[in-house]
């Protein structure tokens, strides 16, 4: 019952924040704060397994399900960088800092549990706010690339980082190569299921049990990868991609049924995680107090870990992205054109790029987009759960050192990002003018038009060969009017066939009709997938033929 009235007062405080113009994230941690300190108030207890288990996977498979893998690979290199080499870093820079300090008394090992959790940015509200206020869109796919991978890096960190404190065995005991099989295998599970997703998908034929099935395959990648203690992570994210590359050949209600499905679940389970988070603060302050006899200590110590992890990152980004700008500007000014089979000034030879690296996009991200991105580290679900998960003992039964320190720590960093950098992201974005919405809207445009080209293109490209081959035994004209109604895309449904008169005509229109959707829908693929049009075009485009699909078909049924 509590866990009702959670989730319906996380909605109740979301729809007030859309209303009123605010972040709901923020809104939803500052009514649970409040309202953990009213008399008597007993916050809802969900185990941190759970909690791992039923939140993190939906949200990494819905994000993954709409997030172009093609798009993952061009930025593979930030994300990467964000993902994995940021989240080692910060989590070492935490423990070193930690463990030096002497007001809580830390050592490296328990320090470095504390540096795993803290560790990886959720970039859930990050992306929210981006796509709410129109950031670009190459700084929205490495801040999403970034959110699919940087909680697997964390996860397994904090994994081995709590089997050295507490004295327990590892699956593998060396941790370079427990992070490589999980890194490895994570993925084939993934893979794997998300191919089997689609095998039964084309055998069902049924949008409501495919839906039924997706919601599901999460679950099924995240719990089937952590028993053979792989990544679970890896595991939902490359299902995702599997999944979501395949819905072309699922119907289009399946496609329009699981897009606005997800979209609630999303909402859901958000608006639940961050009124958990607030609704917890009074009772993590009850344990840390019976734990030290002064809160002052701590409260510095989580302060300066705030600072630290406030701090990290926008000198990580300068380090990554900036070095490689800086670079580019030195060589520029020191070289001269190198010859196309010889040696430049610099003495360094041109090599004709591969396959791979041709499509990784090596363009610098301006210094406005780099603030933004060094300024969306706001830590949430991951971080929390992750430290609940903390054992309570160690193998020999002795309490975990610090654990209620470690905790208390997690959740000052957990909600002072969210408040710190969460509320001033906005502000920041509009200060920097980065916003698509405020000088964009012709480069929009130019990839709508792009979109419908190449629609328009494939939908002629059929119609030509259908011209060129038409059926057998049919009038001319017949085709010709067939032919004119299907290029006008299905405008006017009232061009569309008596479907009561299933005539050769009705059938040869409707094959015409998928065989130019189909065509529309691969084309607009390929050009994504080769990076000539943006990712969020190509889905609205698609999304469009959907519409106008089920708008079609709808009209054809009620005739029935």
């Amino acid at each position: 019952m509590e866990l009702i009235l959670v989730v319906v007062g996380a909605i109740l405080v979301t729809a007030i924040a859309h209303r009123r113009g605010f972040e709901p994230a923020l809104m939803i941690v500052v009514v649970g704060i409040a309202v953990s300190f009213l008399p008597g108030f007993e916050a809802p207890e969900l185990d941190s397994h759970i909690l791992l288990t039923v939140v993190l996977p939906p949200l990494l498979y819905s994000a993954a399900l709409d997030f172009s893998f093609p798009t993952f690979l061009r930025n593979i290199r930030p994300i990467l960088g964000l993902g994995v080499g940021l989240v080692v870093i910060s989590a070492f820079t935490v423990a070193a800092v930690s463990s030096w300090l002497a007001l809580v008394p830390l050592t490296f090992g328990t320090a470095l549990v504390l540096g795993a959790i803290v560790a990886p940015p959720d970039a859930v509200t990050a992306v929210a706010v981006g796509r709410k206020l129109g950031l670009p869109k190459r700084v929205m796919a490495i801040l999403t690339g970034e959110s699919l991978i940087n909680d697997a890096a964390a996860l397994a960190l904090f994994s081995v980082a709590v089997a050295q404190v507490a004295g327990s065995h590892t699956f593998i005991e060396n941790p370079f190569l427990l992070f490589g099989y999980s890194a490895v295998v994570g993925p084939l599970v993934g893979a794997a299921l998300g191919y089997v997703t689609l095998w039964i998908r084309r055998r069902l034929a049924n949008p409501g049990l495919e839906t039924v099935q997706g919601l599901v395959v999460p679950f099924a990648a995240f719990i089937t990868a952590e028993e053979l203690h792989a990544s679970g992570v890896l595991a939902v994210v490359v299902a995702g991609f599997v999944v979501g590359n395949g819905t072309l050949d699922a119907g289009y209600q399946t496609r329009l049924q699981e897009r606005y499905v997800w979209n609630s679940v999303d909402v859901l389970l958000e608006a639940f995680v961050f009124a958990y988070i607030g609704l917890h603060l009074r009772f993590v302050l009850e344990d840390l107090r019976e734990a030290h006899e002064s809160l002052v200590e701590v409260a510095i110590a989580s302060a300066i870990v705030l600072a630290i992890v406030l701090a990290i990152r926008p000198l990580s980004v300068f380090a990554m992205f900036g070095r490689n700008k800086l670079f580019r500007h030195v060589e520029t000014r020191l070289s001269v054109p190198a010859p196309e089979r010889g040696r430049g000034a610099l003495g360094t030879r041109r090599k004709p790029p591969g396959k791979w690296r041709s499509r990784i996009d090596r363009r610098t991200l301006s210094w406005q987009e780099n603030v933004v991105v060094s300024w969306t580290g706001m830590r949430g679900v991951v971080t929390l759960a992750a430290a609940a998960a903390i054992p309570a003992t160690t193998i020999e039964g002795d309490p975990f050192p610090e654990r209620a320190t470690i905790q208390a720590i997690a959740f000052v960093v957990s909600v002072g990002t969210l408040l710190i950098q969460g509320w001033s992201l906005p502000w920041l974005i509009r200060r920097l003018q980065l916003s698509r919405f405020n000088d964009d809207h012709a480069a929009d445009r130019e990839e709508e038009v792009k979109a419908e080209r190449v629609v328009h293109a494939a939908a002629d490209r059929v119609l030509a060969e259908f011209r060129d081959n038409p059926p057998e035994g049919m009038d001319p004209q017949v085709l010709a009017e067939i032919r004119t109604a299907i290029a006008r895309h299905s405008e006017d449904v009232e061009e569309m066939p008596d479907p009561e008169a299933p005539t050769k005509r009705a059938k040869v229109f409707s094959a015409l009709y998928r065989d130019v959707l189909s065509a529309q829908r691969a084309a607009l693929i390929a050009e994504r997938d080769e990076g000539r049009i943006e990712d969020e075009a190509v889905r609205a485009m698609l999304e469009r033929l959907d519409l106008q699909e089920a708008g079609v078909s709808s009209r054809l049924e009620s005739r029935l």
